[in-house]
């Protein structure tokens, strides 16, 4: 089966919300957040002890961090900071800053059903293009990793909303395993353990969105294989379990642990579920010279059934509208433009959540911005059956605030 109950750790401490930090690709410009997080869970039985934030990837001392990564990781399970879920499924209900519910089930994804390629045909697709070149240093922590702590999120195209949303109303006769504030102003998190009549009705349910014939009929296409898992939120980090999960099939090692991974399933219809554009900043530019470049290919303005952009610099806001887009959708058209312009005149692009953000950081010297509208999540299923995986950094589930936090965990290698 695809996506399967797990063998699932849950933290002993009594203080949760210490424990449970935001996605480490978050934040990713703004020091302050993971200064504070660093700080406040100093000393602390904590996740962040345990992750690498993206802010770090590129910056000295990283393999020091990695091998104390990887030694705390050791430390807690030996120490027997964890009680364990043996084969289970977890509700979880996430309230996000705004107030809204977010609902899904933590389980384990088999990776053989997942492939990230462009053009894949697996169970298991990426929505967004994976940069290879982002694999390597996420491997450097997982390799010697025994803990893996999730942030990936599948979606499931269930309009009819039977399979999540219905755990909802008997959720009262599971046991309650967490219960507790998400630091930093980030809402709440609940999690409850699925008994077994329903951990087999999600089963059987799960098989049904997997029918080839009435995926074809729902999307109006003739595929041989259905796409009943998109990634949603985390697919680097996927495709490094993937990698993680082939190095060692390929070497003859023992597969059992690594060919899973654990991840959060997500219905596409979820109200709370809103589709966020992923806007650009581009750092360390002369702002005149890209302003000019990008005016050679763009109009400025709105125009009629064009893809169109806000421009933000320190001097204020434009609208610009390609006259001849390069891709399908403006994001890709974007991303073409600031990769070329990167590779050929030098600079830093950064992928931000919230408007704010962007004006704040393009008020800075030599930094411009792009604001991009979101697109049409019903959309999201049958563009990537049609098209593949949209151009990366397409969209965002929300703001970084809302993002999956750490808190589960899982065994991928007992050498500890």
């Amino acid at each position: 089966m695809t996506f399967s109950p797990a063998d699932i750790l849950i933290p002993k401490t009594s203080d949760k919300t210490l424990w449970s930090v935001v996605a480490c690709d978050q934040y990713t410009s703004e020091t302050q957040y993971w200064d504070e997080v660093e700080n406040i869970t100093k000393d602390k039985i904590s996740s962040y002890h345990l992750i690498l934030p993206e802010i770090y990837l590129e910056k000295d001392g990283v393999d020091e961090r990695i091998s104390k990564i990887n030694q705390t990781m050791a430390s807690y399970c030996k120490d027997g900071a964890f009680d364990e879920y043996k084969s289970a499924f977890f509700y979880v209900e996430r309230i996000q800053r705004n107030g809204k519910i977010r609902c899904g089930i933590i389980g384990a994804v088999d990776l053989e059903d997942y492939d990230y390629t462009k053009g894949s045909k697996s169970a298991v697709r990426a929505t967004e293009g994976t940069v290879t070149e982002r694999i390597p240093p996420r491997l450097k922590v997982r390799i010697d990793a025994c803990l893996e702590l999730p942030h990936v999120m599948l979606l499931i195209d269930d309009r009819k909303k039977c399979i999540i949303e219905k755990l909802s109303s008997v959720k009262d006769s599971f046991e309650k395993v967490y219960d507790f504030d998400l630091m930093m102003d980030s809402g709440h998190l609940t999690g409850w353990l699925i008994n077994d009549e329903y951990t087999e009705y999600i089963k059987s349910e799960l098989d049904k969105l997997g029918d080839i014939n009435n995926f074809n009929s729902k999307y109006g296409v003739n595929e041989e294989k259905p796409l009943v898992y998109a990634v949603g939120d985390g697919n680097h980090s996927l495709a490094t379990a993937k990698e993680y999960y082939r190095q060692i099939k390929e070497s003859g090692g023992d597969t059992s642990l690594a060919r899973f991974a654990l991840a959060e399933l997500v219905n596409l219809h979820d109200e709370s579920l809103v589709f966020e554009a992923i806007h650009r900043v581009v750092f360390d530019v002369d702002v005149d010279k890209f302003e000019s470049e990008l005016s050679k290919i763009c109009s400025e303005g709105q125009k009629d059934g064009a893809q169109s952009f806000v421009f933000v610099t320190a001097d204020g806001e434009k609208v610009f509208s390609f006259n001849a887009p390069s891709a399908n959708l403006t994001v890709g058209s974007v991303q073409q433009f600031i990769d070329d312009y990167i590779s050929k005149n030098g600079g830093r692009v950064d992928y931000i959540h919230g408007d704010d953000v962007v004006r704040s950081l393009s008020s800075t010297p030599n930094t411009c911005g792009i604001l991009l509208d979101a697109m049409d999540k019903n959309d999201l299923f049958k563009t990537v059956v049609l098209d593949g995986a949209l151009p990366r950094k397409t969209f965002s589930m929300g703001d970084a605030c809302d993002k999956r936090f750490y808190n589960e965990a899982r065994i991928i290698n007992k050498n500890f």
